[in-house]
């Protein structure tokens, strides 16, 4: 499902039976992806997300994309922002950044998405539309990944920097990953958000933004 993002309240483009509250950025988007999983459902049914002095905090039951659609990059960019987990899920679920993206609000939605867990691992994949999801690499313990202390809270700082010929991946400031700037991993340019998938009590996300390499 597709909302627009306003201050304070949502403007549904399409009305479905989800409550959503919000204090989000004004003229952001949301794609919300309930679970299909018996086995792994989502606790609650609504996506929440609230303002915070340098981004926006976003509590959720499924999983959500957050984008504005005035938001793209092209050419050599780094795009990051700093992620808190307030609370850790009762299992191991993944957010964090998105870009070279297209299509967001349709079946054919593509973008590429950076994601870190709270167990130390990241995530990069390719999704090339509703049903189809590639691994750039999959999941990877790494040791810049903060895990979360004995607040259960965690922050990581991400950075996707992407240059003429390779893309970097940087976890607070650590390559983790390089790609070579072809095939799916060569899809940089587009739109940019971030992506928080299901039953993740709470994220606080900082900072985001685009600067030109």
């Amino acid at each position: 499902m597709i909302r627009r993002l306003t201050s304070p309240f949502f403007a549904l483009l399409i009305a479905l039976p989800v409550a959503v509250a919000a204090q989000a950025p004004a003229g952001w988007m949301e794609r919300v992806d309930a679970s299909t999983d018996a086995a792994d459902p989502d606790d609650v049914p609504n996506v929440t997300v609230t303002a915070v002095a340098n981004g926006f905090e976003v509590r959720n039951g499924p999983a959500v994309t957050l984008w504005n659609p005035a938001n793209a990059a092209t050419g050599n960019y780094t795009l990051e922002g700093t992620f808190t987990l307030l609370q850790p899920s009762g299992h191991v679920n993944y957010y964090g950044l998105i870009y070279g993206g297209s299509g967001l609000e349709g079946a054919s939605q593509t973008y590429i998405y950076f994601l870190v867990a709270q167990n130390g691992s990241f995530i990069i994949r390719h999704r090339a539309n509703n049903d189809t999801v590639h691994d750039i690499i999959g999941r990877t313990v790494n040791a810049a990944v903060t895990q979360p202390g004995a607040n259960g809270q965690s922050v990581n700082r991400l950075q996707v920097r992407v240059g003429a010929t390779e893309t970097q991946f940087l976890v607070n400031g650590t390559v983790v990953h390089t790609a070579p700037k072809t095939g799916m991993a060569g899809r940089s340019d587009g739109i940019w958000g971030v992506r928080v998938n299901h039953v993740i009590p709470g994220v606080r996300v900082e900072g985001l933004r685009v600067v030109p390499n």
